[in-house]
């Protein structure tokens, strides 16, 4: 992972090294206030969609197929601006991907932080 990448759960306390605080889950965290959070930018456009999302947590054994999918849906329309926006703010300077999720190894983040790496290193952003 680069180095100015950063992923935290919004649970915990920000690190004011971390840079610009992106919340890139589609729902607002439970019991978090805005103050709590203390994020920069919310692109819950970034997040899988609902239906998706659905999809995987009935088996979180296909991970493979859904980060494919995640992937598609980062293509088109306002997840692929919403996508642009990250791009950019990690092009600017140290991001923080902030997150609700208990698992954030089986959960969308990490095909965010792939993505960033890849444009960051020349490569495909969405894997087309």
């Amino acid at each position: 992972m680069d180095s100015s990448i950063t992923v935290c759960r919004v649970y915990d306390a920000p690190d004011p090294d971390a840079g610009t605080r992106v919340l890139v889950d589609r729902l607002w965290p439970r019991g978090v206030s805005k103050e709590r959070a203390a994020v920069d930018e919310w692109l819950k456009e970034v997040a899988p969609s609902t239906e998706l999302r659905n999809w995987y947590h009935k088996d979180a054994s296909r991970y493979d197929e859904f980060d494919a999918r995640y992937r598609r849906e980062l293509e088109q329309g306002a997840a692929a601006e919403a996508l642009d926006r990250l791009l950019e703010l990690a092009r600017s300077g140290p991001v923080a991907l902030v997150t609700s999720v208990k698992s954030i190894t089986g959960s969308h983040v990490p095909t965010l932080v792939a993505l960033l790496g890849q444009a960051r290193s020349g490569g495909p952003v969405t894997g087309r």
